[in-house]
């Protein structure tokens, strides 16, 4: 396998692991599923601020980042609501991550961040609807005009 082969089926499972990762996180705070919102067992109260948001990013952000839909705008947002997490939640508590509890905010956060920079990649629902729609994956170089 090529290295621009290898490159390509990684950052694809990365980007789909992340995004599954991220939905099962809002599910459990949305749905009262996988151990609740931070393993209460219970959902979070409907429209509570900003808890309920939060799952909401976390479940739809992740899915579609998961199938590669929307992907940098929802990746973008996925990746801000983690960086108001960590700085609001808690960067409060102590500066650094790993004294603060904000290991999995920041690296949610960053890794989103790679992915809205990176794109969904040709094995996503938006590479198919390029593809599909006949539309060049990179931008076509300006055609040169005459020099007079």
């Amino acid at each position: 396998m090529s290295p621009v082969n290898l490159s390509t089926v990684v950052t694809t499972l990365f980007r789909m692991v992340l995004g599954l990762l991220f939905a099962l996180h809002g599910a459990s705070s949305l749905f009262g599923i996988f151990g609740g919102a931070r393993g209460t067992g219970q959902a979070v109260e409907i429209g509570a601020w900003p808890s309920w948001w939060a799952a909401l990013i976390q479940f739809v952000g992740g899915l579609l980042v998961l199938i590669g839909l929307g992907t940098r705008v929802a990746a973008v947002i996925c990746s801000g609501s983690m960086a108001y997490a960590y700085f609001v939640v808690h960067q409060p508590a102590a500066l650094l991550p790993l004294n603060n509890g904000g290991e999995l905010a920041a690296l949610f956060c960053w890794s989103f961040l790679l992915i809205a920079a990176l794109g969904a990649g040709a094995w996503s629902l938006d590479g198919l609807l390029t593809r599909r729609h006949g539309r060049a994956t990179r931008p076509e170089p300006a055609p040169e005009t005459a020099r007079v």
